[in-house]
Order: C-alpha cells, then structure tokens, then sequence
C-alpha cells in the first residue's frame, strides 16, 4: 500500500491517546535540558562553546550603541579574531590547517552563533565561509598551503568579491574580466563599467587584504565563463595599485560589518592566483577543465558554496529563537487588563489572541529547526565524500543538496523576519527600545532574505529542480533559460513524475473515509497533515508544468509565459519546502521514546502542521480537499493546541539555549506582577 509518512499511522496527543482538549487530556512535563539536548543535537559541545563564547563578549551588543562606527567595525574585528583563537569558526577547515576537520560542525558553531552580535557573525560568515571557503573549496593544495592557516587564525583577513552592481542574482553574467596575458603568465583584472564594480562586499571597506574575486576568464580572445581568483587589495594597511575601494556607507544594520565596492584597474596577478580546482590555464595559454560543459562546470562550482547558503538559513532560524525567548518570558510577567479577575489584571500569555500570535511561531522554529539539522546532515555527508564528478551518485545528491539548502534558506529567514516583528509587537512600547534587542534583531536580519541568494530566485532555482526531477540539465538560472527547457519537456511527463493522480489515489487507500478522507481523517494524525502538504506540493507542480506548455504551444514568447506564471512556479516551490519542513519534524517526533517529552514535542509538531494548513486554507478549499466544516474544526484545534502548549511555553523557549547575557532587554525581562523590578 503507497504510504507519504515516515511513521505508522497513528492519532497524537499524550500517549494515552486523548486528544488535545479532552477533558481526560494530562498536561505533559518538559525537562528542559533533555530538550536543549534534542535541540542541539549531535554538536552539543561545540554549540556550548559557542554560547561559553558569546557570553564572555556580550559587551559587544552594548559597544555599537556607544561607538563611532569606524571604532565599532575595529571592535567586532577583535572579537572575530579572538573567537578564531578558539577554534569556533574553523571548524570545517582541515586539521593540517589550524581547523576541526568537521563541516557539521562549522554549521553548528555558525548557527548557535546567531543568538549574539548579527555583526560578528556576518563578520565571521565572510572571512571564514565564504573567503574561507572558495579557498577550500575552489583552490588546489598550492592555495591552501599558501592561504587557509592564515585565513583561519584571523591573520590574514579575506573577502569575496562576487556581487557587482548590475549583476546580483545573475551571476554567469559578470561585468569583471580576468585575460591571461601569455608573455607575462598572469592574469589581468579590470572593471570595463561601473555597473561591473563589486558591490556591498563584507570586509572590503576596511579589513580585507585579499579578495576572492570573480571574473569572466579570458584567454586569447575565447570567454571560458566565470571563475575566481585570489587577488591582493591592501598591503600593510593601504589600499595597492589599480585597485580602487569605496565604503558602501551606513546601512539598515550591521554597520560592524565593512561593506565596500571595489575597482580593478588592469591589476595583474600571477597565473597561479586562478582557484584551480575545475579549470586550469597552463603558461603558454591552453585553458583546461575536467568538465567539459560550461554550465555543468558553472553549476559545479557555485555548488560547492552551497555552505554558506546552509549557515544563513541556520542563522535565522536561531536569530528567531532570541526574539521568540525575549517575548515569551515578557508574556508571562506582564499584566494588562482585568480579564479574568476583578483583583489582578491577566498576565498577557492567558490571552487567546497571544497564544495565537507567539505559539505557532514557536511551533515553526522547531519545525525548521530540524529541517535545517537535516540539510546540514546532507552537506557534511556531501562535502565529506569524495569530490563532484560528472555522473553518478555524488553528483545527484549535490543537486539534491542545493535545491534543498535553497528551500530551507528561504523559509528560515523569511519566518526570521515574520516572527522578529510579531515579537517586537507583542512586547508593545519596550520592545521598540534598542536596549531591549528587537532594534538590532530586526535591522541586523533584514538583509538575510537576499543575501546568499535573493529568496525568490531560490525558490525559482527549487522549482527549476521539481520540474526537470533533478535530471541535472540545469541550464542558466535566469526565467527564460527555465521556460524554454520545460517547454522541451512533453507535460505528460511532467505530471507522471510529479504522481498527482497517484497521489489521489494513495490518500484514498492511505486514510480512513475512501473518498471522504478530508472529512474523516484525523486531524492529528501525521498521515493525513503530510498527505495534504504532499497533495498541495504535487498538484501545484503539476499546474505549473500544464501552464507552461499551453502558453509555449500557443506560440507565445517563453519568457512571457515564464513571467505570467512565476507567482504559480514560487508557490510550488515554497509547498515543496513546507513539505519538506513537516516531513522533517515528524520523523524527528517518531525518533523519541515514549513520554512527557515525546507529548510536548508532538504537540507542537500538530500546531506547526494545522497552522501551516490554516494559513492556506483557501488553497485547501477551492481545490476541494477541505470543507468549511473541517476549516472551522482545524481552527478550533489550533486554539486547544495553544491552549496545551501556553503551560509549556517558557521551557519552550528556554530549551533553545540562548546565554543569559545576550538576552539583554533588561525592561521585558525584569517585569514582575507589580511592574519592572
């Protein structure tokens, strides 16, 4: 029988199996740090360094208030290079190196990293993944022997200098050229326009000695597409010949972070500073790669950079849980309004409405939570294996990983964004204090939606995937190269392999009801939440594909077509990514013995999947796999799920770890019965 769940069906609460709301339901209880345990997982002991780390320079939050920004961009160096001398953030370099030789656990170190200074981490993002990591990944033993002990002690400040000003998300077509010049054996690098400069480069304006550029690679007259080199931009301080740098100047947030644009004026480097790993240009001028597609070959080497894309996603995801802690320790001390009692005023958390706008939240951090320890699982595998070949099994798991990374990356920090500013609201007047943290929570995470690649393009590169069933034919990234190659694709085909009647029919056979499945199914059963994420995923991919090739057959322009339905091609992706999200979460819950905890997470585990269904609840109804009925009754279920969860809510919250000392917000938290303290 076709199954959608990685558990035996069953109906959740407590293991009894009473329901949320049922007057014999018992309130289960969290053991906190069995719960940070789960939560962090198999990297338990770096994530604790890192918060070891992240009290002892908690100061840091307080200096940007205090500061010039001149003289605050020097002190978050400082603490940057002082945590190098921990070894927190070279944990994924190779032990010979001066690093930890562990990529999961680099990930879990840049993650837990987020709950401090936003600025640090950008900080260290740029210096030790991406500088660090097109070293690693894009360079040969001559580079790391020549950059990487360097680089990850902090001696030796980076930057990567890929964005320019007219050309962000598209990068194949890159304004700087790098022409080998034969005589010479070097590489020279110039900016032919103003919309080719680098552009919002961390570490460029100030700190940076070298760059990690990238250009289109030249050599006797024949373009070989981009590739990247290592390129000087300062010595002993000053800025070097032919190189050109301007301060991007104050921005929304992390202004401890040097972003700057950068020039190049015929700058002229030697042949070896061309990162070797997937081309070569020999001295007399014969360019060489292993990979014989210019795509292919293109695709190749911006996957192996999918890391940073990884850590960004993880550190939204944990700059929520400082704002989902902050706001739910304010909830249960602060008092508004005699609601209940003629004698004392109800303390806010009591209130449905609150319940309503926190808990979900909290619910969906967990949700992604695990999903992201998943894509993170998938990425040290991959890059702990053997190198990208051409065909076989690596390669379709770094596809995999990509498109996955590119999913989980999109909904982690767009909920960053939704559940910092529910926060903020939900501690009133206080929470709009900076020295109550949402200030900086909200300006400093803000950019995470397009940086590491714009949501929406990711989510476009996630459909490309689901349309071509991860075929590897993954042609330019930009909308018209997507249309036509669907267009080539016989739509029968397309539908056959996205299994939207199988699907049907599975649910049928699957849940209880046959053709009344959406009526008498369990609303807490896993089977039946999966199964309608599963359908909306499926049917969506399906319509897209339909929509596509009517519009191409009817003889209309691809990139029209493609423009007319792309509100349909991010919807499909983003279904695909809660799918995967739910999927996460739920095997996470069958993994645990039988308990109080195993009832707690369940219990958010339904609230995440009932929320995620009621907030698209319209799609669900007009595709006929809800009633207004069982809308209602989802509704309701949301509510005494809140209403479960409201007594668990602060070991909730607590069990994300974050220290102590970054919290700050010594007006929300200090609040008692009678006011602050």
């Amino acid at each position: 029988m076709p199954t959608v769940q990685p558990e035996p069906a069953r109906v959740r609460s407590d293991e009894s199996g009473v329901h949320a709301g049922d007057k014999g339901y018992q309130q289960p209880e969290v053991d906190v740090a069995a719960l940070r345990t789960l939560l962090d997982g198999r990297y338990a002991e770096v994530r604790d360094l890192v918060r070891a780390n992240l009290a002892e320079h908690a100061q840091v939050l307080v200096d940007e208030e205090e500061m010039s920004t001149a003289d605050f961009r020097e002190r978050v160096k400082d603490v940057v290079v002082m945590m190098a001398g921990t070894g927190q953030t070279g944990m994924g370099f190779p032990e010979e190196y001066g690093g930890g030789g562990d990529i999961g656990a680099s990930i879990a170190a840049f993650e837990t990293l987020a709950m401090g200074d936003l600025s640090v981490l950008v900080k260290v993002g740029v210096q030790f993944g991406l500088f660090g990591g097109a070293i690693l990944q894009l360079g040969t033993k001559t580079h790391h022997d020549a950059h990487l002990a360097d680089l990850v002690s902090g001696r030796t400040m980076g930057c990567f200098a890929m964005t320019e000003s007219g050309h962000g998300s598209n990068v194949q077509a890159l304004g700087t050229v790098a022409t080998y010049d034969t005589a010479t054996e070097e590489f020279v690098i110039t900016t032919p326009d103003d919309a080719s400069r680098k552009d919002y480069i961390g570490n460029a304006a100030a700190h940076a000695e070298l760059a990690a550029v990238f250009a289109q690679l030249e050599v006797d007259g024949e373009r070989h597409g981009v590739h990247a080199f290592v390129v000087p931009i300062r010595s002993g301080g000053q800025v070097v010949d032919g190189v050109r740098i301007e301060d991007c100047g104050p921005k929304m947030g992390l202004n401890g972070v040097d972003n700057g644009r950068i020039w190049f004026d015929g700058v002229r480097v030697p042949r070896t500073a061309l990162l070797n790993q997937f081309a070569e240009v020999t001295p007399e001028g014969r360019y060489l790669s292993p990979i014989e597609n210019p795509n292919k070959r293109f695709f190749t080497m911006l996957g192996t950079l999918v890391q940073g894309r990884v850590c960004v996603g993880g550190a939204g995801i944990n700059a929520a849980k400082v704002a989902l802690t902050i706001a739910t320790r304010y909830a249960v001390r602060r008092r508004q309004f005699e609601a209940t009692s003629p004698d004392e005023e109800q303390v806010l958390l009591d209130y449905g409405m609150h319940q309503r706008r926190l808990l979900p939240l909290v619910a969906r951090t967990y949700a992604l939570h695990f999903a992201q320890e998943v894509v993170a699982g998938q990425l040290h595998d991959v890059f702990s294996g053997p190198g990208p070949n051409e065909e076989g099994d690596d390669e379709h798991a770094r596809r995999m990983l990509e498109s996955r990374a590119a999913a989980t990356k999109a909904l982690g920090t767009w909920h960053a964004t939704h559940a910092i500013q529910e926060c903020r609201e939900a501690c009133g007047g206080a929470g709009y204090i900076s020295e109550n943290r949402f200030t900086a929570l909200k300006a400093d995470t803000d950019v995470f939606t397009t940086f590491e690649g714009d949501n929406h393009v990711l989510l476009q590169l996630v459909a490309k995937g689901l349309l071509t069933d991860y075929a590897g034919e993954f042609e330019d990234m930009d909308q018209l190269g997507m249309a036509r190659f669907v267009a080539g694709l016989a739509v029968e085909t397309v539908v056959e392999r996205t299994s939207v009647h199988k699907l049907v029919q599975s649910v049928r056979d699957l849940l209880p009801g046959g053709d009344r499945w959406d009526q008498e199914a369990g609303l807490l059963d896993p089977n039946y939440q999966l199964a309608m994420l599963r359908f909306r995923e499926e049917h969506m991919i399906g319509g897209v594909a339909r929509r596509l090739k009517r519009g191409i057959d009817q003889g209309s322009n691809p990139g029209a077509v493609f423009s007319r339905v792309q509100d349909h091609v991010i919807a499909a992706a983003r279904a695909h990514a809660e799918r995967l999200v739910l999927e996460a979460f739920v095997a996470k819950a069958a993994e645990l013995p039988d308990g109080d905890l195993k009832v707690a997470v369940n219990l958010l585990c339904d609230l995440h999947a009932l929320s995620t269904i009621e907030a698209d609840r319209a799609w669900f109804m007009e595709h006929g796999r809800l009633s207004s009925a069982r809308s209602k009754a989802i509704s309701r279920e949301v509510g005494s799920l809140c209403r479960k969860i409201r007594p668990l809510a602060v070991d909730l919250v607590d069990a994300f770890g974050v220290p102590e000392e970054v919290l700050r917000s010594p007006e929300l938290l200090t609040w008692t019965d009678t006011g602050p303290a």
